[in-house]
């Protein structure tokens, strides 16, 4: 059933669980059980999200795989000289921010923890590695939930620009709510269990229907639900 929503103003807590749940179960329906790339440890995951920001999978992928083959430990990439780390991950676009952010992220974890394994995480409540995550310069919301969900098999709900956009176009979030505050609203909608799916969905929805300029609202399983959908439809039907 869809959910009336007004932009601006937000339905009940248990009407948007509601809605989620119904998002989850039609995209799921539509693109079936979605499948990520092979776990990686969770200071692999960290520096792979690092390097994804502002540009495409293919390029952070060329960009870390660049960094490893150059320095094969993340000690060596601590280590570096900073215009070699920039040089082997220039591929991933804003080399010169990443690089050193890498950078200091590996030199403040060797400093707190006096090495660079990170597999304690795995014993840590959730909430207890994301907050450990996050206090990194450079490690927000995103990042850490990422890190949780993909490599430490722990509920988190990434947030990245489909999310964010889909998510205010069905009225899941306030129009004005920002990606960061977001996560943690989106997280209690949707159910744990739910995460990993509707996160790998809604981001498939994202590049393939419902994209910034020139959605493609005609394809998309979730027009009843829309607030936006409705909005372009009603003045439509005004010229």
């Amino acid at each position: 059933m869809p959910i009336q929503n007004n932009r601006g103003s937000m339905p009940p807590p248990e009407d948007l669980q509601d809605l989620a749940a119904e998002v989850y179960a039609r995209l799921l329906s539509v693109f079936g059980e979605p499948t990520w790339r092979c776990p990686l440890p969770p200071l692999d995951e960290l520096v792979s999200t690092i390097l994804s920001q502002n540009t495409n999978d293919t390029n952070r992928d060329r960009a870390f795989d660049a960094l490893r083959e150059h320095m094969p430990t993340w000690e060596a990439v601590r280590d570096a000289d900073p215009e070699d780390v920039i040089a082997a991950i220039r591929v991933a676009g804003l080399a010169n921010q990443k690089g050193p952010r890498i950078q200091a992220i590996l030199q403040a974890i060797t400093q707190e923890r006096g090495n660079l394994d990170l597999d304690f995480l795995h014993e840590l409540p959730a909430e207890q590695a994301y907050d450990w995550l996050l206090k990194f310069k450079g490690v927000g919301p995103k990042t850490a939930s990422i890190v949780l969900q993909f490599s430490l098999n722990k509920p988190a709900f990434p947030v990245d620009t489909h999310i964010h956009r889909i998510s205010g176009r069905l009225g899941l979030r306030p129009a004005k709510m920002n990606a960061e505050t977001a996560h943690k609203h989106l997280a209690s909608l949707f159910h744990p269990d739910t995460y990993y799916t509707a996160h790998l969905n809604i981001i498939r929805l994202g590049r393939e229907v419902c994209k910034a300029q020139k959605p493609q609202c005609d394809r998309c399983p979730l027009q009843d639900l829309c607030p936006y959908f409705q909005e372009i439809k009603g003045s439509s039907s005004l010229k």
